[in-house]
């Protein structure tokens, strides 16, 4: 900006304000700027501004210099996190300041609410403020006017700027084009030549810690506890986890290499308050952007199992690997750890029925933690000493029931016709813009679309929910194939990882004692 030629005024006469000042007091007079990006270019504004102001006011004979107050990179929508605005008026209101002077109502806000209030309370203070674009003096009579047809316009033009960058943002989403936080987000990375998104190999292997711990059995909670005490950092860099950060890394899609876009959606310009999505905008799910740190097989069984222990409300503890796999076969509760004698010498964890002491009491003993433990390894040992005629079974089971070409066919012939149905109901809506007919016929018409497309898409989501169980299932047989053809002979010491991987569960009752592997096949022990 020019260098501008400061005029000196008599200082017996302000000539703003038309009335008689004190010519031995000068004005305390303070300078705001702000740019709203960080931009190259708008820095450059930035400390065109701050020069300018500066020069200004010192050039005055009847003006004291008060300070210049700035925001740099920040949006004007709201004064809520703009610390140097919010500092000025502090100082303003404590007396450290007469006039305030800035280049335009939208660097001073955007928010016509904020704006008034604002200035409002600096003229109930004496404090007056100067609007160097539009010429407006907040102590002139017709300052308030013209301010508030200013601040509205301002704030219009903010609305439309929103509006633009949410359509140019939504635009990228229909495309296809995927973008993120990378600095916060564990494994992967944006490569500097590409820009394609590429695995980070060293987070990749705490994501598939995670996800191999939630399949042996442990809760996000139990895994927050076990990341933290391995002292690995977390996305955002802190020291301790918590589960929520572990939930929303299992159920993430970017890691099997999709991505859903328009998770969250602006709905206030203004205060720039997010919201998720629930159906208020559309939402692009993209597949196979990227490459996946998790088989999209492993990451949907994560997501049954995630549904499974939280079916019917009942409450998954998942504090250790036994959790949840111990099931009454009496009464078909689950059993619960407790421990006994937990301040002295004798103390020991034991399971037990969770139905032990409710209203109908029930008799099945209890178990400890190494009776377990060796239950597993005599059921394991039987098992593999038929391991050939076990790993052949499971492979048919594998073949016949976990295969999903003929559902893929079908999946796929849905899918053509739901976009049959939107393209009709997009013409039958567009037909009665046009032409002139028959409301109540037309109502018929769409309605009958609308009724066929919500029946067919409710098919289509059943049978894609069938799909994912069927590969899940899959997954988890290909998994437990794979771990009994590593495994060469029998076992003498117990394995948690051999455990996670092999054992669905553990059945107790008065009677007998049982483990079900994966495969379907239940062992007792005697």
């Amino acid at each position: 900006m020019a260098k501008r030629k400061v005029t000196t005024i008599p200082a017996t006469i302000n000539k703003f304000t038309a009335k008689p000042m004190d010519s031995k007091k000068k004005r305390k007079v303070a300078g705001y700027a702000r740019v709203s990006t960080d931009h190259e270019d708008q820095q450059t504004s930035y400390e065109a501004q701050v020069d300018y102001y500066t020069t200004y006011i010192q050039g005055r004979d009847d003006w004291e210099f008060a300070g210049l107050y700035s925001d740099e990179g920040i949006s004007a929508t709201n004064t809520k996190h703009r610390d140097g605005f919010n500092q000025m008026i502090s100082d303003a209101m404590a007396g450290k300041i007469d006039l305030i002077i800035t280049k335009s109502v939208s660097r001073f806000a955007r928010n016509t609410v904020d704006s008034l209030s604002t200035i409002r309370k600096l003229k109930e203070h004496n404090i007056e403020c100067y609007f160097e674009k539009e010429n407006i003096w907040t102590f002139d009579s017709k300052g308030e006017l013209l301010l508030t047809i200013m601040s509205s316009l301002a704030q219009e033009e903010s609305r439309s700027i929103s509006e633009n960058v949410t359509w140019g943002q939504r635009k990228r989403m229909a495309d296809g084009k995927v973008s993120f936080a990378y600095s916060r987000f564990m494994g992967l990375d944006k490569d500097k030549e590409t820009g394609k998104i590429v695995v980070n190999p060293e987070q990749a292997k705490v994501v598939k810690l995670i996800f191999r711990l939630f399949l042996e059995g442990l809760t996000p909670h139990a895994i927050a506890v076990e990341l933290t005490n391995r002292s690995i950092k977390t996305p955002g860099g802190k020291d301790v986890w918590n589960q929520q950060t572990v939930r929303r890394m299992l159920s993430n899609e970017k890691y099997k290499g999709d991505a859903l876009l328009q998770k969250e959606f602006t709905v206030d310009f203004l205060q720039k308050r997010m919201k998720k999505n629930e159906g208020e905008v559309p939402q692009y799910y993209v597949e196979g952007n990227h490459e996946a740190i998790i088989s999209p097989a492993v990451f949907d069984m994560v997501q049954a199992e995630l549904a499974r222990r939280t079916k019917g409300g009942s409450r998954y503890s998942g504090v250790s690997i036994f959790s949840n796999k111990i099931r009454c076969g009496d009464c078909g509760g689950w059993y619960g750890s407790k421990v006994w004698h937990s301040t002295d010498q004798y103390r020991k964890v034991v399971y037990r029925c969770n139905h032990k002491y409710k209203d109908e009491k029930c008799q099945t003993p209890h178990v400890t933690e190494d009776e377990v433990k060796a239950l597993f390894i005599k059921a394991y040992n039987e098992l593999i000493s038929e391991k050939k005629e076990i790993i052949a079974n499971a492979e048919l089971v594998r073949k016949t029931l976990c295969t999903t070409d003929g559902l893929l066919e079908e999946k796929q012939k849905l899918e053509d016709e739901i976009l049959v149905l939107v393209e009709m109901t997009q013409n039958v809506v567009a037909e009665n813009a046009r032409v002139a007919q028959d409301q109540e016929e037309y109502q018929k018409r769409y309605d009958g679309l609308v009724q066929r497309y919500e029946t067919t898409k409710k098919e289509y989501d059943e049978l894609v929910d069938k799909i994912e169980q069927k590969e899940a299932h899959g997954e988890r047989m290909r998994q437990f194939i794979k771990t009994l053809k590593d495994q060469d002979g029998i076992i003498t010491e117990f394995d948690d990882i051999l455990w996670g991987s092999m054992v669905e569960l553990v059945t107790i009752s008065r009677e007998k004692r049982s483990v079900t592997f994966k495969d379907g096949t239940e062992i007792t022990v005697e």
